[in-house]
């Protein structure tokens, strides 16, 4: 997979793509980064600016179309696949498993992460692209998102992650929370391992995280039980 991020801090990927399981995914070729920054793609004359008033008035600065255009033009001559275009922005549909598994399955994702009051509406009609948001809350710029959505949908990629169960057992992955983990030691502060799990029988403890995902997901997120019948 090529993912592309097109961003005015390109500086701000460097540490989350260079760990654990995004860097792990690169060193087995499993895929490639490509940061571009977009202020390298304004108007030499005009002090490299990218943002400028609304037309119409209100608070905050815009993101220009021109820029994000040179710099997305730019970009996908790089390859010959397009992929899928994202837009981080709190108007876009909400990220979730179901759409991390989907983007998975794609060969080319490029991210388009903005700053200030939003974008040009011309980029998302002009480019084709689809919003993506993380949650109902505004951030100060794209950057984040994307990194969220990014590690969302490497780990997914078939050779990332060292045991290819662990993402089928994750939180949503089965439309249920996880059930509770415990490790060593057997006995911590008084608090114990519960029996079932060092039984050895591996049926009833397989009954026995499936009630306690269902369990967890009632008291946490009982949305996600609307349409199941648990």
């Amino acid at each position: 997979m090529r993912i592309d991020v097109l961003t005015l801090f390109p500086e701000m990927f460097e540490s989350p793509l260079s760990h654990s399981i995004l860097r792990r995914a690169q060193e087995k070729g499993l895929v490639e980064f490509f940061l571009t920054n977009i202020r390298d793609f304004a108007a030499q004359g005009n002090y490299r600016r990218v943002d400028d008033k609304p037309y119409g008035g209100g608070p905050g600065m815009v993101l220009m179309p021109e820029p994000v255009f040179n710099c997305f033009e730019h970009v996908q001559k790089q390859s010959d696949v397009k992929g899928r275009v994202v837009l981080l922005s709190p108007q876009g549909k909400k990220f979730d498993h179901e759409k991390a598994v989907e983007l998975s399955r794609e060969q080319r994702l490029t991210f388009i992460a903005g700053r200030y009051e939003g974008f040009d509406e011309r980029i998302r009609v002009g480019l084709g692209a689809e919003q993506l948001s993380i949650g109902d809350y505004v951030l100060s710029g794209g950057e984040l998102a994307a990194m969220v959505i990014i590690d969302a949908v490497v780990r997914l990629q078939e050779g990332v992650l060292g045991d290819e169960d662990s993402a089928c057992d994750d939180s949503f992955s089965n439309g249920l929370l996880e059930y509770p983990h415990y490790t060593r030691p057997e006995i911590f502060r008084g608090m114990k391992v519960p029996e079932i799990l060092l039984s050895g029988d591996h049926g009833k403890i397989a009954e026995w995280r499936k009630a306690q995902a269902i369990k967890r997901t009632r008291e946490n997120r009982p949305d996600l039980l609307e349409d199941k019948n648990f």
